[in-house]
């Protein structure tokens, strides 16, 4: 009877702590109350991933006002924002833009209508919200070459203390290393809280490759995650950003503020026209206005605003401004889930995530299977063949310690039923990642009308090079499939023996063409859009300082300068664009302190 009693007040006690216990960070709301000036200096548009580090870095500056503008809410309007393993509860959300790419001729042959959806962003922090927060910054190979390209001042060297300026590593063995830094507003720390979290690592040097740091010296390898992640919350650019200019009287930041034009006038940004509360509403910039809607709405504003190609514009009877590609040079990296059941039960299920244990677990102490977005481990190979120690990867592995059962990437149904897993199986999913795509499509508006969404065409697989590219992945993925480690746990390539493509030889290489052309949709790093590049360069919207070519007062800071993505997942390059175009504005270099020689 004493032990039941026991049992009792530790169950009420435990109920206690779960619900008044909640782990959260303070969330006091960075909106601005009241009325908004008529004109500030500043007006950025766009409060995502690079946005609100441009915003933020720009009030420090106390002289200044800065205006910073999202479509989207607050985040403090939802719990699941900050949670890291909730990140796919907000797609098709109210915070969720829902982009659909328009029906693709050589890939998506498996979703519906052959689209890719796209989900991004729309709330105070934008895809960073949204993410799985893994933190890379992809080879030192992508920014040589935009040196290489023309952009001055984009080299691995330039670049690399931007990176360091925002990091604040809580890694242990690699705080001291040269490629790392602590202090900085981006919390980053690690995974590896699931069991079999240290058998993908195992199972990648018995493939032959080392164990590595993605982020340093050697990009090729197998590597624990890197996460921006503080103490189990999502390291968000709203939260760590934003929440620390909190109390700027120079900062001032609206939500649901939907900017539909820039105005220009004599070939100068002068300020934007926005629908808020219902109302349309012009702000003056007196300075200059910064874009940072992303590689989607980046492009559409600026086209909206009479800046695109020529002809496309005519079309539509829309002024021309500035006669640029706006919308061309769109790059994406693709992925492709390979599933895997395993016979023990040492990955992250549904059970687990909805116990009392891993709420307690989380709630109190911020850590357990929450505390990570499902990803417990990473790898980058260079598929090709090569004798240089230090090559440029092509293809990143990320291994979810979790199946999927939720149809979100719009399978067809039997597709779905044949290829998904169901809610009580016990699994992980390789996923592959095409990293140098040679695919290239476009954006173009559908209409005038800013609500009409643009015109996606990514042009997936186009290029048969990516397909071979990715035959080379996938014969990865078999021999690591194949190792001890992999096969004591039950693991093989037999769930990725699909109907669909049962007219060709299982694993021959027809086969697996097959698969990729069905399977492989958006990683979600859409970029270029709004090409950086030289005076010279056909393709370049904005010059090397991220200034419209043609148009005073007016840059681009995202992901659509990028003139070629890079080798890895796209968030930590877009907080190191808008940290250095942040400097580029203000006439400052905030980081000799962090040149390394590297």
């Amino acid at each position: 009877m004493e032990s039941l009693q026991s049992l009792s007040i530790l169950v009420a006690f435990l109920g206690i702590v779960y619900y008044l216990g909640f782990r959260s960070p303070s969330l006091p709301s960075v909106v601005t109350k009241g009325k908004l000036q008529d004109s500030y200096d500043y007006i950025v548009v766009g409060a995502g991933s690079a946005g609100s580090v441009v915003a933020s870095r720009l009030s420090e500056d106390s002289e200044v006002t800065v205006l910073l503008l999202e479509a989207g809410g607050d985040y403090t309007e939802n719990e699941k924002y900050h949670i890291p393993l909730h990140f796919y509860d907000l797609q098709k959300t109210s915070a969720d833009w829902e982009y659909y790419t328009v029906p693709q001729k050589e890939s998506h042959l498996a979703m519906f209508e052959q689209r890719s959806y796209w989900p991004r962003g729309k709330v105070l922090g934008g895809s960073s919200i949204f993410n799985s927060m893994q933190y890379t910054r992809g080879s030192r190979h992508d920014y040589d070459e935009w040196a290489a390209l023309g952009c001055d001042g984009w080299s691995y060297r330039d670049v690399l203390p931007y990176f360091l300026k925002s990091e604040d590593m809580k890694i242990e063995n690699l705080k001291s290393s040269k490629y790392h830094n602590t202090g900085g507003y981006l919390g980053i720390s690690t995974g590896g809280v699931t069991p079999i979290a240290d058998i993908y690592l195992k199972a990648g040097v018995e493939m032959g490759y080392n164990i590595t740091d993605y982020n340093g010296e050697i990009q090729e390898g197998w590597s624990p995650m890197q996460l921006t992640v503080r103490d189990g919350v999502r390291s968000s650019t709203s939260l760590e950003f934003l929440g620390r200019a909190l109390g700027r009287t120079n900062l001032h930041v609206a939500v649901n503020a939907f900017v539909t034009k820039i105005s220009i006038e004599k070939k100068q940004a002068k300020g934007v026209y926005m629908i808020k509360d219902g109302r349309k509403h012009y702000i003056e910039a007196n300075k200059e206005v910064i874009v940072s809607g992303g590689a989607v709405n980046s492009p559409q504003l600026l086209m909206l605003s009479g800046i695109g190609p020529r002809k496309h514009l005519e079309d539509l009877k829309i002024k021309i401004e500035a006669d640029l590609p706006v919308g061309e040079n769109l790059q994406d990296h693709l992925l492709l889930h390979m599933m895997t059941d395993i016979k023990d039960d040492i990955a992250i299920t549904k059970e687990k995530i909805n116990s009392l244990m891993t709420q307690l677990q989380y709630k109190l102490f911020g850590k357990g299977i929450l505390s990570i977005a499902g990803i417990d481990a990473t790898s980058f190979f260079c598929t090709y063949e090569t004798k240089q120690k230090d090559c440029a990867t092509d293809m990143q592995f990320m291994m979810y310690s979790l199946t999927i059962p939720d149809n979100n990437i719009c399978l067809k149904e039997q597709v779905a039923k044949e290829y998904l897993s169901t809610p009580d199986s016990v699994g992980f999913v390789s996923t592959l990642s095409l990293l140098d795509p040679k695919s290239v499509g476009s954006l173009k508006l559908k209409s005038a009308d800013p609500f009409d969404y643009p015109l996606i065409d990514p042009k997936y697989l186009s290029d048969e090079r990516d397909v071979e590219a990715y035959i080379r992945g996938i014969r990865l993925w078999e021999q690591y499939m194949s190792t001890p480690s992999m096969k004591q746990i039950g693991a093989s390539i037999d769930r990725m023996k699909l109907s669909f493509c049962s007219e060709h030889k299982f694993q021959s290489d027809e086969y697996w063409k097959c698969i990729v052309r069905h399977l492989a949709y958006t990683v979600y790093h859409p970029a270029g859009t709004c090409k950086m590049g030289s005076k010279d360069d056909k393709l370049a919207v904005v010059d090397p300082q991220l200034r419209v070519r043609g148009i005073k007062g007016l840059r681009v800071a995202d992901a659509s300068v990028m003139p070629n993505v890079i080798s890895g997942n796209t968030n930590a390059p877009v907080i190191m664009i808008a940290e250095k175009a942040a400097d580029m504005i203000r006439g400052k270099y905030t980081v000799e302190h962090l040149k390394r020689n590297v």
